[in-house]
């Protein structure tokens, strides 16, 4: 049975539920008009707030709107960022002032990435439509919500009307299912996922997670798998609300209260996919066959297990696909058929969207404590909140006396700013998500790792197997 000849009254996707609930008008074309929940800004959306005040629009519903201090604050202690990065911190918070937004800015106690600390804040949840001024909105899925990026005209859109035209995209299940093995974390998982279906395999498509492996990770690692969704060329990533969703908000500051989250834990609930739902594409993998995971070249999608070896291009049939891989080990400065655990790292960095909470630095640290690392690197939490919970915990000490550095909250290396960034020809092992020329400064050479896998290669000084930690102290 294809999608299109389903019954779409009797069994619907999580998606289907939150694009028709959202759905204000459709016109011939199919292009829909949705109504946005939650819009997140942060330093890049000024763009789209002088577009406001030039054509004279007020925000529609300024209590909707979120902006975040977190792509241009320093992390590390002490630095005086140039006039131009300050002015852009100063810049939003005159546009939060002026109006009305909650501003998390670089001053507030629950500062930081706007994907970690719209869920910990209880502003993400199930249900709701997010838009967000970056691309890894994608993130917000883990929790139920349809979350996307948009530039900046279409946030002034946002702002102005609390509503966005979009084309309603095909839908795509994912299903993971097994115990993924020691060191085998989510990130690993979503990686896998990338080279198994490719950086554009996930193309006008939006993916929901499912399988038994998926319904044993926390939300905080269903959120690696979600953020990264962009990153297979998906429009969102998804996972359907259950028990686990509903302990995460419960309690936290925007979460709904006393009757009202009765109201809403009995919706939320409500809107899980059917087990008769059908999807435009399914994909499935056994969790037990994904090994700790590392990119090789300038895409996600160039990865492979860190027990393997880099791909020969000659090998490869499709001309662009050689031609692009060529591109990248000569930028990558590596040869065919080279051993993974032989690449010699320079640097680490632990942080991001993508593995800048608590979950993250409590895997990292499990591999660094009592050891010390080879390399000079970096932690950054993805907020003040995971930073105080990991200073609470002791993880700071354990990364401190490991040789690693302890930072603010922020995007940091992720986006190479602020000092925070890799030299010319060097490596580095990164929890981020883009691995792309230039990513985390220029000339860098970004190798995606998980945190544990990130923690393994401070200690070796190279790509290292993080299975050969398992059941050592």
């Amino acid at each position: 049975m294809n999608k299109a000849d389903r019954n779409t009254d009797t069994a619907k996707t999580l998606f289907d539920r939150i694009w028709e609930s959202h759905s204000i008008i459709v016109r011939d074309d199919g292009d829909t008009l949705l109504y946005v929940d939650r819009l997140l800004t942060q330093e890049n959306s000024f763009h789209a707030f002088d577009k406001l005040r030039a054509d004279g629009h007020a925000v529609r519903n300024p209590g909707q709107v979120f902006c975040f201090s977190d792509h241009y604050v320093p992390t590390r202690q002490g630095t005086v960022p140039p006039p131009e990065i300050t002015n852009m911190v100063e810049i939003i918070k005159g546009d939060a002032a002026q109006y009305g937004a909650r501003l998390f800015g670089p001053d507030d106690p629950d500062r930081g990435i706007l994907h970690v600390v719209g869920p910990e804040q209880g502003i993400t949840q199930p249900g709701l439509i997010i838009a967000g001024a970056d691309s890894h909105t994608s993130t917000h899925g883990a929790l139920g919500a349809f979350g996307f990026g948009v530039g900046s005209s279409e946030t002034a859109h946002i702002m102005a009307t609390q509503a966005i035209w979009r084309k309603r995209p095909k839908t795509m299940r994912v299903t993971i299912d097994g115990r993924p093995g020691y060191g085998v974390t989510a990130k690993d998982v979503i990686l896998a996922i990338i080279g198994r279906v490719g950086a554009g395999g996930a193309v006008g498509h939006v993916i929901e997670y499912a399988g038994s492996t998926i319904a044993g990770m926390n939300v905080e690692q269903r959120m690696t798998i979600c953020n990264m969704s962009i990153e297979a060329g998906a429009r969102a990533g998804l996972v359907s609300p259950d028990d686990k969703t509903i302990d995460y908000i419960h309690g936290r500051p925007y979460a709904p209260e006393g009757a009202e989250w009765d109201m809403a834990e009995t919706w939320w609930r409500s809107l899980a996919s059917d087990a008769d739902a059908v999807f435009d594409r399914e994909v499935a993998i056994d969790a037990a066959s994904i090994a700790p995971m590392a990119t090789w070249g300038n895409s996600p999608e160039d990865v492979a297990p860190i027990d393997g070896n880099i791909p020969d291009p000659s090998l490869e049939q499709d001309e662009f696909r050689r031609r692009k891989m060529e591109r990248a080990l000569d930028y990558m400065g590596l040869t065919a058929g080279m051993r993974l655990t032989d690449i010699p790292i320079d640097q680490v960095f632990i942080g991001s969207c993508t593995n800048g909470r608590i979950e993250d630095l409590r895997a990292a640290a499990s591999v660094l404590s009592g050891r010390k690392a080879r390399i000079p690197g970096i932690v950054v939490p993805g907020s003040r909140r995971v930073k105080r919970a990991a200073e609470a915990e002791g993880l700071d000490r354990i990364f401190i006396e490991a040789g690693l550095e302890w930072h603010d909250a922020g995007c940091s290396m992720c986006v190479a700013i602020n000092g925070d960034n890799v030299g010319a020809g060097k490596r580095c092992a990164s929890t981020s998500n883009r691995n792309f020329e230039g990513r985390q400064g220029r000339g860098s050479r970004t190798h995606l790792v998980s945190p544990m896998m990130a923690a393994a290669a401070a200690i070796e000084g190279r790509l290292a197997d993080v299975r050969t930690y398992e059941g050592k102290a």
